[in-house]
């Protein structure tokens, strides 16, 4: 505390953004059940469920990702509808999801986060099933029909993201464990680097051929069949995750009937009671001024970070398309950028673990701010094949993406795990969803402001 007052040079009526002590947080036991004067046990069970919530909260998006070439050829016989479905799912996805965290981090009180993890999980459960039977019924719909179906869909899975996000960060930050934050986190970057090396390999064993006449259904049905496995794999996913957090919860519920004992708080008639006791309603305003550092710092790495996928796919190989090796030509160079990139975030992610650095919010915040300088590199890449000021694809893969990624994963997580450790004990939960929220307004933000790049 004091080193960091003494860093700050903070007046004393601002003594209340610092991470807690013990001495802080033993204060209010006697009414506070969420407490950890004894500190949950770590498990790695429990950080590889909260992992899997990570992989299942972005598989959803990923897959919409993956299917793109299924959809134009659904796509294919409305020019409109194909050269803006993209920036319609991406339209209805943010603002959906952020509407949805605005309003899910205004209820706090009454909050059971349990259920809204599981109901997230239902619903994209639901919509891939639908999504699934889609690539085999229903194929004579119109273009416009399909649009209106598919956007209903992103829509639901938006909801269930929001729902998942403000759900699963404020459930993990409940256990006062920092490292489960970081298992989300970590989770995220799984679900991100999984996709393109599935699309390398598909490229590397079975290459694409020049198309030849007469030869659209045929490749119609091969975009339907990959669209199928897309689909069908997050419908498993999002099983998996349902199965997994049934442990968790009963460790959860556990927890809190312990500290109910603890505090003689046999006048409770539920864990949820309990929980509902100990939580402190807190304005967003009330946490914005605890954690502006950490939640601007969240809000400025995503949307930085919502540039790549726009600058990405226009940048190839510097290779002659004559002498280009099976890594170089397009239809695998693009997802190992992709791969790159987002080998980096897990990495990032992975080292918050080892490599903490919550003491000085205003430096993340700085070092937030500083990745923009990560943007001007990429018109010294191959653009459209249009050359390169520096002709090398190992600058751009190792040098451009891969550090871009890092420093977005280490930056995040960081700022993330810091939300439950800056705050008092039963507004724990509320932090937890109030970063989520800045999270997705990061990403909601960048995505607006990344179609300024769309025409380079």
């Amino acid at each position: 505390m004091d080193r960091l007052r003494s860093f700050f040079q903070k007046k004393e009526n601002e003594q209340e953004y610092a991470p807690l002590n013990e001495e802080t947080q033993f204060l209010d036991r006697t009414s506070d059940l969420g407490d950890d004067s004894g500190a949950v046990p770590f498990s790695w069970i429990e950080y590889g469920i909260f992992a899997l919530l990570g992989v299942a909260m972005l598989w959803a998006w990923n897959m919409f990702l993956a299917a793109a070439p299924y959809f134009q050829g659904r796509f294919q016989a409305d020019d409109w509808v194909l050269q803006n479905f993209q920036s319609a799912i991406i339209s209805v996805s943010t603002i959906t999801n952020l509407g949805a965290m605005l309003i899910l981090t205004n209820i706090q009180y009454t909050a059971s986060y349990p259920f809204r993890i599981n109901l997230a999980l239902y619903i994209n459960v639901a919509v891939f099933a639908l999504l699934t039977f889609s690539t085999a019924t229903f194929l004579d719909a119109s273009p416009g029909q399909y649009l209106g179906f598919l956007l209903v869909m992103v829509a639901f899975t938006a909801w269930a993201a929001g729902l998942i996000q403000n759900g699963a960060f404020a459930f993990a930050a409940s256990f006062g464990r920092p490292e489960y934050m970081q298992a989300i986190m970590a989770g995220q970057g799984v679900a991100g680097v999984l996709p393109p090396v599935a699309q390398i390999i598909s490229v590397l064993v079975a290459p694409p051929e020049q198309p030849a006449a007469g030869s659209v259904a045929g490749e119609d049905r091969e975009a339907g069949t990959a669209a199928f496995i897309y689909f069908l794999t997050a419908v498993l996913v999002s099983v998996a995750a349902i199965l997994g957090f049934i442990p968790l919860v009963r460790r959860h519920n556990n927890i809190v009937e312990s500290r109910m004992v603890e505090h003689m708080a046999a006048s409770f008639n539920s864990v949820e009671e309990a929980e509902r006791a100990a939580r402190k309603v807190v304005s967003m305003a009330g946490l914005f001024r605890k954690l502006h550092w950490f939640s601007a710092a969240v809000f400025m790495c995503f949307a930085v970070a919502m540039f790549f996928p726009v600058l990405t796919p226009k940048v190839v190989s510097v290779a002659p398309p004559d002498v280009a090796g099976p890594l170089q030509r397009p239809a695998a160079f693009i997802p190992l950028a992709f791969f790159f990139w987002n080998l980096g975030d897990l990495g990032g992610r992975s080292s918050a673990l080892v490599l903490p650095f919550r003491s000085r919010p205003a430096l993340l915040f700085a070092f937030s701010v500083a990745r923009v300088l990560f943007l001007p590199l990429y018109a010294l890449c191959n653009i459209h094949g249009r050359g390169a000021a520096v002709p090398s694809d190992l600058f751009y893969l190792v040098l451009v993406q891969f550090p871009f990624g890092l420093t977005n994963g280490w930056l995040a997580s960081n700022c993330m795990m810091a939300s439950g450790e800056w705050v008092d004990d039963g507004e724990r939960e509320a932090a937890g969803g109030f970063m989520g929220l800045c999270l997705v307004a990061g990403l909601t933000f960048g995505s607006l402001l990344s179609f300024t790049a769309a025409g380079i």
